[in-house]
């Protein structure tokens, strides 16, 4: 079995590092991964410049580009010849629940796993006081092992969120609503010109029964299926008599 490990914290945050030595005792282990922090950076294919691919160690490469540019590479080129059976995208300093996973690089990591027919997985994790990876990476063994031998479906990736302390257990739920509250902040710089930042206040959330957020809370590691269909289903019968009503002549 082979894994490509990727993030986008960077090749060098703890979270990768950590997961790739614990993830070798398990299978082979291809780490390639941003040369930066890649945070927000959502599903972004970089095409107007070309990447740069440089190895560090045996099986440890870096790319000066996006969580999703590292997929590409890794699984068009690095493994062509054998296409890995997993791909982890994480592990994430900092939750990414509910609304926010349309940001996140690492869900995009995943799902570009997902779109190249592989089973993937993102892990992220709450940050609290004494924070520490090991617990997380302990599990995301377990929970590799387990999806190397069931979880087969590529068409869904599943969302990992560990809390800041000890875990109470493990709940399966969806993603909760985030209420977006935070505004721009302005700020002028020594010329007097204004330059601006996006958002910068802690997240809150609707109260939501069986939700990511919820479960995090309650102390619990929360695990979310994601998938790509983005259709809303329900809605297509409604909007069926658009088909008419807006009929372009010919």
């Amino acid at each position: 079995m082979r894994i490509l490990l990727t993030n986008d914290d960077g090749i060098y945050s703890e979270g990768i590092r950590k997961l790739a030595a614990a993830l070798r005792s398990v299978c082979d282990v291809l780490v390639v991964a941003p040369d930066r922090e890649q945070s927000a950076a959502s599903h972004a294919l970089t095409l107007n410049r070309p990447l740069r691919l440089l190895q560090i160690e045996e099986n440890e490469w870096i790319v000066d580009g996006t969580p999703t540019d590292c997929v590409n590479l890794a699984v068009l080129k690095l493994m062509k010849d054998a296409r890995p059976d997993l791909v982890v995208s994480g592990i994430n300093f900092g939750a990414n629940l509910g609304d926010d996973v349309t940001y996140s690089g690492t869900i995009s990591a995943a799902f570009e796993g997902a779109l190249l027919n592989i089973p993937s997985i993102a892990l992220s994790a709450v940050v609290g006081e004494h924070f520490s990876f090991d617990g997380s990476v302990d599990f995301t063994v377990s929970l590799v092992r387990w999806a190397l031998e069931h979880h087969r479906d590529p068409s869904i990736i599943l969302n990992v969120n560990f809390p800041p302390q000890k875990p109470a257990g493990v709940r399966v739920c969806h993603l909760g609503r985030r209420i977006y509250t935070e505004g721009i902040i302005e700020r002028m710089d020594p010329r007097g010109r204004a330059y601006y930042w996006i958002g910068g206040g802690a997240p809150s959330w609707h109260p939501g029964e069986g939700t990511d957020f919820e479960a995090i809370q309650a102390g619990y590691i929360a695990i979310t299926p994601l998938h790509l269909d983005l259709t809303h289903h329900q809605s297509i019968p409604t909007l069926k008599p658009l088909e008419d009503l807006l009929a372009v002549d010919r």
